[in-house]
């Protein structure tokens, strides 16, 4: 019988190992089968997906971008990741503990897909990355890569 399992790839674009750590953790108790890239810069994100068309690679299917990040923080790789022509069409959920109204109006204005503030108590958190994953993953219809 042949595999059909689909695997969701996500990037998280995080530098906080307790934040990655609770994602990761909300994620594994999913019902979609995802597969996590961890990047801890803005940099480093921005090349990685730069990279990944170069090589002809796929893009990973939704990214989750923390807005406060080392080298290039969010705002900027938002801002890059929707002006370029091959990238754009990646979702980007800013997931952030940023609830700066700025914050919000600027990454709508870069064409953020959602921005979630990211709850302080540790249950909150789960449950808001289980939620991004249960519309994300579950619901909504990726382009064609």
């Amino acid at each position: 019988m042949p595999n059909d399992r689909h695997v969701v790839e996500i990037m998280l674009v995080e530098d906080n190992p307790g934040d990655v750590r609770l994602t990761r953790e909300a994620l594994k108790e999913a019902h979609v089968d995802n597969e996590l890239t961890v990047v801890p810069d803005g940099e480093a994100a921005v090349s990685l997906l730069r990279e990944r068309l170069a090589a002809r690679r796929p893009s990973p299917m939704l990214v989750l971008l923390d807005l406060n990040l080392p080298r290039k923080d969010g705002r900027q790789v938002l801002a890059e990741i929707k002006s370029d022509q091959e990238l754009c069409t990646i979702p980007v959920i800013v997931l952030t503990s940023s609830a700066a109204e700025q914050d919000v109006l600027q990454s709508y204005r870069h064409h953020a897909n959602a921005y979630v503030t990211k709850p302080i108590e540790i249950d909150e958190f789960l449950r808001a990355v289980r939620s991004i994953e249960g519309f994300w993953l579950s619901v909504v219809r990726f382009p064609p890569q």
